[in-house]
């Protein structure tokens, strides 16, 4: 499968199947030192999720193979809680793993009970900091806020503090659109599935008007497109 950057000229291709496809595709999206991206994929008509109500059924080998390259340039995966029920999230293997939950109800993680510590955060509410102990293992950091569920803001603060500055947001939607709103984003990485799919999960359901700069677009054999979006301030 050959992947062609359309944006910025001059045009080149990747075979992604090539023995220095990882290393080619980790210099297209090389990162700043401290740096926000929301990497997410949608279908045709914006929904975050296909028929199968998870991304697995917009998602591609050559997605994957791009995923791969933007987690190698992160320092942590961040995720809502949702994603980890539905979609039964594994443990990146080249980053760590930061989860927000306002419940703590993480039922259905993959997360192995042997982790090694520093390698998960979990920011959720005090009430909810219990029942997080219960689906993970003892290793896991537990980043409390309190009576309030966490904000933006506050996300972003915990990991920075605990060293991690190339951060990637995977989802969910509503995750990704408060941190899209509260000016944190530097980035968004928007893979587009060549799917028209029935119902409609908004990729974004942010509540500001945002302007962003396309920096990079690239597209593969099947005519999935994949956009590298700066945030303009």
């Amino acid at each position: 499968m050959n992947l062609t950057r359309l944006i910025p000229q001059p045009p080149l291709t990747i075979d992604t199947t090539a023995d220095d496809a990882a290393a080619r595709l980790e210099e297209l999206y090389a990162s700043e030192a401290t740096w926000l991206r929301i990497n997410m994929i949608a279908s045709l008509n914006g929904s975050a999720v296909g028929v199968d109500g998870t991304s697995n059924s917009l998602t591609s080998r050559v997605d994957r193979r791009i995923l791969g390259a933007i987690r190698r340039q992160s320092d942590i995966v961040l995720v809502g809680a949702t994603s980890i029920r539905n979609e039964g999230y594994l443990m990146p293997r080249t980053a760590a793993l930061a989860i927000v939950t306002a419940s703590g109800d993480l039922e259905g993680n993959k997360i192995p009970a042997d982790l090694a510590p520093g390698r998960l955060i979990v920011v959720c509410p005090s009430h909810a900091a219990a029942r997080v102990r219960n689906h993970l293992p003892d290793t896991v950091d537990i980043v409390e806020t309190g009576d309030e569920r966490p904000d933006a803001a506050g996300i972003v603060s915990a990991l920075r503090d605990r060293g991690h500055r190339r951060i990637v947001c995977e989802g969910g939607p509503n995750l990704a659109a408060q941190l899209l709103d509260s000016g944190l984003v530097d980035e968004l990485c928007l893979s587009t599935s060549p799917l028209s799919v029935p119902s409609v999960l908004p990729v974004l359901p942010g509540q500001l008007p945002q302007r962003l700069e396309l920096t990079q677009l690239l597209a593969d054999d099947d005519g999935a497109l994949y956009a590298r979006w700066r945030v303009t301030r």
